[in-house]
């Protein structure tokens, strides 16, 4: 077994700093960083090039004899199912299912150029979905008017809707694009897996409650806003007597069909070539059994329909809808991002290869604005997608690119095979996929046990989403998460630590049995950095560690020596070789308000006593001050990573009160960069002075232990501790020792 062995001095951080020398490093100012961001060279040009284009990077090491048939077995799988999907979740945009169409392709074609990532599959993704159609939805409401709207005059309906869709789109890619150019991609940071697992939660039940409508047959108004969710199945329970019940027993078959199936893949996945595409096999029974039967004429269900040939022209989205749409752009761009970000971060890490969390934000930001201008809706990386793409075996976007093929084909040629397929099916299948996000709701115990902020964050946001609709909801999840971490940081766990006797180790004596606290002594330690929220608090706790209010004691000490001096002046009290007597026969009693609160916050002047106060003694005077067993008081600031101005005022008020009633206070384990800012802040004066600060808080101990040695003059059975820089093996005849050669020991 190893053994640890420390033989050096103690080291204040003034004594640590003059035996060893510190490299001067100059700091970088803002306009250093400016002046570094915009400075041109060759090698910055191409470095920028290569991340606006990471394609070049992977292509100069395609292996085309080994990684291109794994790309287009799994483009043409992944393809399929894009399909498939396209025309689903374009019916929770509440547009025509062709639009999906659009919005696969062009954004799978942008990806291959500017994407980091090798395995993502990109395109319409549900949540973005729902939140697309409920902005849809709030302007152009099935049932009434659409909103007054110039930019609407002279369209039909569906042009409305798809002009709304586009238009938010387009504002969410700007938004994305700014973000990445001005690198703020690590805005994503402060959506934690809770609220992204308790948002996505929530956004399946929406999704869920609005593909009911196709699953019944009913006609249902898509409904957006607060409490959106509860009307809607309010007016499908009011309709549930005119469901349609081919679309009930189309939607039943497929549903147990596809969930078996999905199950079995999962289960035999190891032993499985490639997973059996379920979805694409019951879509071609449906479209075939629909068209045989004319199941739209014989029992009136909802399809697909026309499906037109090619795309339609370009067009520019309309400024007035930006004013519009502009709450819940943002929401989008953002979910957008993490979502992608998150999926793509977990096959980078999975494969071994890096992404380029800004590069995202760009690439993302230029596939919604060049698809908006197609009248595509936002997308994102698609969970189900990318794991088919990468199970089926990709390497790279390439099969991204036979992805894109394969929509192509659909949208140029033969997607006109798709018209008689059954909406319900769409419904069905989005259904069945909603499963892995649904399941989500088992994370509530296990964040319960081991997290219960974390718990409420997943709670809050899944209920607020819910109930106030995707697009409040985030924000209230964000602001539940922002408050979690505040009352984190405002209310840390503050502890008084002990030592393990025999080692140099402390911890919270409340945590173990064989601990020593010497006497007259305190460590307390605080696990977060101070700043003007939770300086107050720290200065509680500390009193509260200590068993007494030092500016209390500062106050009643100083009311005693006024009294003492007057009652000398009198020759009310004498001089004995035991300390002061008092000669006065009638005590004297404190009168409120007699004494100004600035002279007694002074420190206290003994320099005109005969001799000194003995304060844990019997005092000559009727005056009560609070008695103080304390010599010193060690604050361990290992876990303080910054202090602002506030903390630093307050802290130096707390560390003057401490000083002025004679309590020495050591600060330990402080960041450089703290000390600095403490010495350009003019923190230290007469009283408080930099040899307070000491590089470990044994090394504090031991000097305290040095001046105050009756602190553990009574104590028996100490074990002795020999401390050492040098890692002493049993093979090892090396062992540091001081500079005349003798181990210095440690009794503590």
């Amino acid at each position: 077994m190893a053994e640890y062995v420390v033989a050096r001095d103690i080291y204040s951080e003034d004594k640590f700093n003059e035996e060893y020398e510190r490299i001067d490093r100059p700091h970088k100012t803002i306009l250093n960083h400016v002046k570094e961001y915009f400075s041109c060279s060759r090698k910055r040009v191409c470095s920028a090039l290569l991340s606006l284009f990471p394609i070049v990077g992977w292509v100069k090491i395609y292996s085309v004899k080994e990684w291109l048939l794994s790309d287009i077995v799994s483009g043409v799988s992944t393809g399929l199912v894009a399909v498939l999907q396209a025309l689903a979740y374009a019916l929770l945009a509440s547009l025509p299912p062709r639009y999906g169409l659009f919005a696969t392709f062009f954004p799978l074609i942008i990806y291959f150029f500017l994407g980091t990532s090798r395995h993502v599959s990109v395109g319409p993704f549900p949540v973005l979905s729902l939140m697309v159609g409920a902005v849809v939805n709030r302007l152009v409401p099935d049932n009434g008017p659409p909103m007054n709207i110039t930019a609407f005059e002279g369209l039909t309906r569906e042009q409305q809707r798809v002009l709304v869709a586009s238009s938010v789109t387009f504002l969410s890619g700007i938004m994305q694009l700014a973000m990445g150019v001005f690198q703020v991609g690590f805005v994503v940071m402060y959506l934690s897996e809770p609220l992204v697992s308790g948002f996505t939660t929530a956004a399946a039940l929406h999704i869920l409650v609005s593909q009911l409508k196709f699953v019944l047959g009913l006609p249902v108004p898509g409904l957006n806003g607060p409490l959106s969710i509860f009307k809607t199945l309010e007016i499908i329970f009011q309709k549930l007597g005119s469901t349609n019940a081919c679309d009930v027993v189309i939607s039943a078959i497929i549903m147990g069909v596809v969930y078996v199936v999905k199950e079995l893949n999962e289960r035999y996945k190891a032993k499985l070539p490639v997973a059996i595409p379920i979805e694409v096999i019951m879509t071609v029974i449906a479209c075939g059994v629909s068209y045989a039967c004319d199941l739209k004429t014989t029992y009136g269900i909802g399809v697909v329909g026309a499906m037109p040939k090619g795309f339609e022209a370009p067009e520019a989205p309309d400024p007035q809808l930006f004013q519009e749409t502009a709450v819940e752009a943002f929401p989008l761009a953002i979910v957008g991002f993490a979502v992608a970000y998150s999926v793509a971060k977990y096959y980078a890490v999975k494969h071994d290869y890096t992404i380029d969390g800004n590069q995202e934000l760009n690439a993302f930001g230029v596939c919604n604005i060049i698809g908006a201008l197609f009248k595509c809706f936002a997308g994102s990386t698609v969970l189900s997608r990318s794991a088919i793409q990468e199970s089926t075996g990709g390497k790279t976007q390439v099969a991204g690119l036979v992805s894109a093929i394969i929509v192509l084909v659909f949208t140029l040629a033969i997607g006109f095979l798709l018209e008689p397929l059954p909406k319900s099916v769409l419904g069905s299948v989005v259904i069945v996929n909603l499963k892995g996000m649904l399941m989500q709701f088992r994370d509530v115990p296990y964040l319960w046990r081991r997290d219960k902020p974390d718990c409420v964050v997943w709670v809050g946001t899944c209920a607020a989403s819910i109930v106030l609709g995707l697009d409040l909801g985030l924000a209230v999840g964000v602001a539940i998460e922002l408050i979690g971490v505040v009352l984190r940081t405002q209310f840390p766990r503050c502890s008084v630590l002990a030592n393990i006797k025999g080692t140099d180790i402390y911890k919270d004596k409340k945590d173990y049995l064989d601990t020593f606290e010497p006497e007259g002594m305190k460590i307390f330690r605080i696990p977060a950095p101070l700043f003007f929220a939770n300086i107050d608090f720290f200065r509680k706790k500390l009193e509260e560690a200590l068993g007494f209010k030092p500016l209390r004691v500062l106050r009643k000490r100083n009311k005693a020596l006024k009294v003492i001096k007057k009652m000398l002046k009198k020759g009310e009290l004498t001089c004995t070789p035991k300390g002061y007597l008092n000669m006065c026969p009638e005590p004297y009693t404190e009168v409120d308000g007699e004494d100004s609160v600035e002279e007694l916050d002074l420190p206290t002047d003994l320099k005109d006593l005969p001799i000194q106060v003995d304060w844990r003694g019997e005092l000559p005077v009727n005056v009560n001050v609070p008695p103080v067993d304390l010599h010193s008081l060690v604050l361990d600031f290992a876990a303080v990573s910054f202090l602002d101005v506030s903390a630093l005022k307050g802290l130096k008020t707390a560390l003057k009160e401490l000083i002025r009633i004679e309590v020495e206070v050591y600060i330990v384990a402080c960041d450089p960069y703290i000390l600095e800012k403490l010495h350009s802040c003019s923190f230290f004066d007469d009283e408080v002075t930099p040899s307070i600060f000491f590089l470990t808080l044994h090394d504090a101990m031991l000097n305290i232990l040095e001046r105050h040695p009756e602190s553990v003059e009574y104590k028996t059975n100490l074990n002795k501790i020999v401390t050492s820089a040098t890692a002493h093996h049993p093979n090892s005849s090396v062992r540091s020792r001081d500079r005349n050669g003798m181990e210095p020991e440690t009794r503590f």
